[in-house]
């Protein structure tokens, strides 16, 4: 039973990333091609707002829970849309319109909205698919599986640009969704007669009554939960998207901040969302989230420390090591309380909605930080995100006791 579990984490983990990566290269790997290419400041920000059907989760997962595809329930689902991102990747690697912004600006969000649907059956899946005890591993490995997408993409694939032709990045990623699909079929749903060992957060103790988008806020401890979802992240993340930026400003040349930040960074990253999880489960969640979010803090306030101080590369490398470390850890064990949170029944329905509303608040800070930055410079920006952060660390501190009380009535976590 442990080898088929540990090959279902896998398969999963292969899933996020191949599913991450084509928006993750379009939206952080391209744009330095498209400036060689002559794009302005602008048409590069215009091309971000691909990443806005992330907020529309919710609206996308009402299909996918209430129509079956012929009975094949969320596996089908994410088979046709893979089939579909898969068809749309090759169709931009045969146009490759990067003379025409409005036509790239097309595939590129039919690519952005594709992925995006695509990751509501597979979460729902995955929920379905793994045992309770299991769903914190799982949320450590879809994060480290991102921050890997993020090396390659952000990094590797540009390489690959460079040196064998702007088409063969996409047909590279069309070729690691179609493993995935191999992979999908290979995955072997729970019997039907086992399901109840397949139960959310709350299920053993919500009223059957509680059905529909609505019965996710009546679960214990959502309102709080809801709370952390759209706190824990988005001071951490705006800090994370302004670091290139500033070493860049800094005049660190761009291959070394590539390679410090891209790659170092989303391997950092990678192994500290591995790290987060097993921390949750062996100290408790209780315990950990503060943790981690106190660990979050500290990076913030390291990197606005040092801009104040004004010091050289090695002190801002320290901060930025320390943030990678604090956004993957924070991360996995967000993405694993996503998964516990998500009512049997109700998976894709439940999964949208809290990928919305986290989408919603990580695209809002980062804006509220932009303004910081242009009014009082990087030290104030991330001395602000590091209060704001410290705010949140006393409210994982007061609320994660009562997260873990809610989730350990139901055996998830010890």
């Amino acid at each position: 039973m442990m080898r088929v579990l540990a090959a279902r984490q896998l398969a999963f983990g292969w899933l996020h990333f191949a599913l991450a990566l084509p928006s993750i290269y379009l939206l952080l790997g391209m744009p330095l091609v498209l400036r060689e290419q002559g794009w302005s400041g602008t048409q590069i920000g215009l091309l971000q707002l691909a990443g806005l059907p992330a907020v529309l989760k919710l609206v996308m997962a009402v299909p996918v829970e209430r129509c079956r595809l012929g009975g094949g329930g969320y596996r089908a689902w994410a088979g046709l849309l893979g089939l579909l991102l898969g068809l749309a990747l090759l169709g931009l690697a045969y146009d490759f319109p990067l003379a025409q912004p409005p036509r790239f600006y097309t595939w590129v969000l039919l690519i952005s909205w594709l992925a995006t649907w695509a990751d509501v059956p597979v979460n729902a899946l995955a929920i379905r698919c793994l045992p309770a005890e299991e769903r914190l591993r799982a949320g450590g490995i879809r994060s480290a599986a991102l921050f890997l997408a993020a090396v390659v993409g952000g990094g590797l694939l540009l390489v690959v640009h460079e040196r064998a032709g702007g088409a063969v990045p996409f047909v590279l990623m069309a070729l690691l969704l179609a493993v995935g699909g191999l992979l999908l079929r290979w995955i072997s749903l729970p019997p039907e007669t086992g399901r109840q060992r397949y139960v959310s957060v709350t299920e053993a103790v919500q009223p059957v009554s509680h059905k529909g988008a609505m019965g996710f806020v009546r679960q214990p401890a959502a309102g709080l939960w809801v709370a952390l979802l759209m706190l824990l992240f988005p001071f951490v993340g705006a800090g994370w998207v302004y670091l290139k930026p500033l070493l860049l400003d800094l005049g660190m040349p761009a291959e070394q901040v590539a390679w410090w930040v891209g790659v170092g960074g989303g391997i950092a990253g990678a192994l500290a969302s591995l790290a987060g999880q097993r921390l949750a489960r062996s100290v408790g969640l209780g315990r950990a989230l503060p943790l981690l979010a106190a660990l979050a803090t500290l990076a913030l306030a390291t990197l606005g420390g040092v801009g104040y101080m004004a010091a050289g590369y090695g002190l801002w490398l320290v901060g930025a090591g320390l943030l990678a470390c604090a956004m993957g850890a924070l991360s996995g064990v967000m993405f694993g309380l996503m998964m516990h949170f998500a009512r049997s029944g109700y998976q894709a329905l439940d999964y949208g909605l809290q990928a919305s509303l986290f989408t919603l608040s990580r695209l809002a800070v980062p804006v509220l930080a932009g303004i910081l930055l242009d009014r009082l410079g990087y030290p104030a920006m991330f001395t602000a995100l590091a209060l704001g952060m410290a705010a949140v660390t006393v409210m994982a501190l007061l609320g994660g006791r009562i997260l873990q009380g809610v989730i350990s009535k139901n055996g998830e976590i010890r």
